[in-house]
């Protein structure tokens, strides 16, 4: 008995290791592509109000509408971002399915 549950534990820590692993690369991944995003936005930002100022004839102007653009797009990849999100990776689903049927087992085996 007290070796089912030491291998029942022993599953249970590296399952939900394996999860938080995946999680942290990544996380890790996702900030290390959004400094370069930012980098690349921000040049390319500045090349695109002063490309409409020549247009608008205002620098201001193509400033306004180059930033609402882009914080509508902002707002749309959050929502859509915020849906996604789920730590249903986490739950360690086989442990819990292993931990039932042996508990089910060992119900049959005091009954008999």
């Amino acid at each position: 008995m007290q070796k089912l549950v030491t291998t029942e534990v022993k599953l249970f820590q590296t399952e939900v290791t394996a999860g938080l692993r995946q999680l942290v690369f990544a996380l890790t991944l996702i900030i290390l592509a959004s400094i370069f995003a930012i980098a690349g936005l921000l040049t390319l930002l500045v090349s695109l109000v002063k490309g409409l100022a020549v247009f608008f004839h205002s620098e201001a102007l193509s400033a306004l509408v180059v930033g609402g653009a882009f914080a509508a797009v902002a707002i749309g990849f959050a929502l859509v971002g915020s849906s996604w999100a789920s730590v249903s990776g986490l739950e360690p689903s086989r442990t819990e399915r292993q931990v039932r049927q042996d508990a089910t087992m060992i119900t049959e085996r005091l009954e008999e």
